[in-house]
């Protein structure tokens, strides 16, 4: 079979690239065709250095650094990709991917890391990041989200199969499509970590200063704390958080994956507060021996085990996270860290693209 693989854009190599990149392995002869394509050389090694087929958008006046502002173009751009020759169709989708044009006699596989966020349940939070709450660019951008959820509900007929990449997405496919969707869990690199039994007396979290991560919670509650946390990430709600922080709190900004992976690996406990799809970091963390004080919602719930890899608390509150951490602090010693790689070790590559492979062989040995 002849496959082409659909990705949105390619500027970085995070956790849909990671999908991506497995992808590829998994079907090596597939062509990969992307709205933009602005990978540095020394991010090439994900595609391995093939071609990209991109859209109009590339050429587009500062699309380099602006491509996410010509989002109501993205509908039009990728409904321009030629599929002709292809009779497998692999999307890697958050945004519209799965809205690529296809025949009745060709096989479309969507790859959901989740419904489009800002036009769906983070419509609010989107428009308020973007300053875009008054005026005539919040009627401008309601307009565009508007039409952008038609759009999106009317390409879900374009789609034969849906995968998602946790069963908390699976329930969001169900409720804004009305279609199943098999769950396969997201690559994890768990090897590159070297878990270490003599854990530092530091809290750790990784991420995007933006308002769903609720960077600000973790800052608050450890203010109250007044134990040592080290904050890596960088983003819009940067300045606010480094205003709120203690002398305890050490915000490091952005750090490359070697130095992520040490503090990783030596840190008492890993921080995540924000309802995620799925969570690479959750994974990674218990993969460097680093138990996980998580919010109780969203993919954490099936990537951590209370009592044997973390913690999880019940409601989003800078209390709750307060009563997580002292529980922990009584129970820090009780957490095996043969136990988190075990653990992490389920959501490794090769278990992704073994899974991914007998999924399209399947279908395409039923389709044909």
């Amino acid at each position: 079979m002849k496959t082409a693989v659909i990705h949105e854009w390619l500027v970085t190599y995070a956790g849909s690239e990671q999908v991506c990149e497995q992808m590829l392995q998994t079907f090596p002869e597939a062509d990969l065709f992307s709205l933009v394509d602005f990978l540095s050389e020394e991010l090439r090694f994900f595609i391995q250095h093939r071609p990209v087929t991109t859209s109009f958008l590339q050429n587009l006046p500062f699309a380099q650094g602006h491509f996410r502002k010509y989002l109501p173009l993205m509908p039009l751009a990728i409904e321009q990709f030629d599929l002709e020759g292809y009779d497998v169709i692999l999307s890697s989708n958050h945004a519209v991917a799965k809205g690529v044009l296809t025949r009745a006699d060709q096989l479309h596989i969507s790859y959901i890391h989740t419904p489009i966020r800002y036009a769906w349940d983070l419509q609010q939070q989107y428009l308020q990041g973007a300053g875009l709450k008054k005026g005539v660019g919040a009627i401008a951008a309601a307009i565009i989200l508007h039409y952008l959820r038609l759009w999106d509900l009317a390409t879900v007929s374009r789609v034969d199969h849906f995968l998602a990449n946790s069963h908390f997405v699976a329930r969001r496919v169900q409720k804004t499509y009305r279609r199943d969707a098999t769950v396969i869990y997201p690559p994890v690199s768990v090897d590159r970590f070297r878990p270490n039994p003599d854990r530092e007396e530091f809290y750790l979290t990784v991420s995007r200063f933006v308002p769903y991560k609720r960077v600000d919670l973790t800052v608050e509650a450890f203010n109250r704390l007044g134990l040592p946390l080290v904050v890596i990430g960088d983003g819009p709600d940067r300045k606010r958080v480094e205003a709120i922080a203690a002398a305890n709190v050490q915000l490091l900004g952005r750090q490359p994956d070697d130095v992520v992976e040490d503090y990783l690996q030596r840190c008492k406990a890993f921080v995540f507060p924000a309802e995620e799809d799925f969570g690479i970091t959750v994974v990674e963390a218990q993969a460097a021996g680093a138990p996980v004080i998580a919010y109780g919602k969203g993919g954490a719930t099936e990537t951590v085990i209370p009592g044997k890899t973390g913690i999880l608390f019940p409601q989003q509150t800078v209390e709750c996270l307060v009563e997580a951490v002292q529980f922990f602090e009584t129970q820090a010693q009780s957490f095996d860290i043969e136990v988190l790689r075990l653990h992490a070790e389920r959501f490794a590559p090769d278990r992704f693209r073994r899974e991914f492979f007998q999924f399209v062989d399947q279908r395409w040995t039923e389709f044909r």
